[in-house]
């Protein structure tokens, strides 16, 4: 799978290296393409998952605040509650597309 905006890959991996939580398909840290991804001072806490880093994307000409989040510390009980450790996955959303 990818996560791209326009010809921009942003993260590929395939499907079964993914976890998905909430509607949402979370890549692997090392399928995040270096050099995309800006830390983003955007504070969120998730109740069940953690502390979501935001981070914003620069692709395809634009800078997209807050396109791509993860969780570098999932709270305790998190990772059994979705199957499997999701530390440092990366989930895009908006004008990030996730397709096949």
């Amino acid at each position: 799978m990818k996560a791209v905006i326009g010809d921009t890959v942003l993260a590929e991996a395939p499907e079964q290296d993914l976890i998905k939580i909430e509607g949402n398909w979370y890549f692997p840290p090392a399928s995040v393409v270096d050099g995309l991804l800006e830390k983003s001072p955007t504070p969120y806490t998730c109740p069940w998952k953690g502390e979501c880093q935001y981070f914003t994307v620069t692709a395809d000409g634009r800078r997209l605040q807050d396109r791509a989040w993860s969780y570098p510390h999932p709270f305790d009980g998190a990772a059994e509650r979705v199957g499997r450790d999701f530390t440092d996955y990366v989930a895009f959303w908006k004008e990030v597309q996730v397709t096949q």
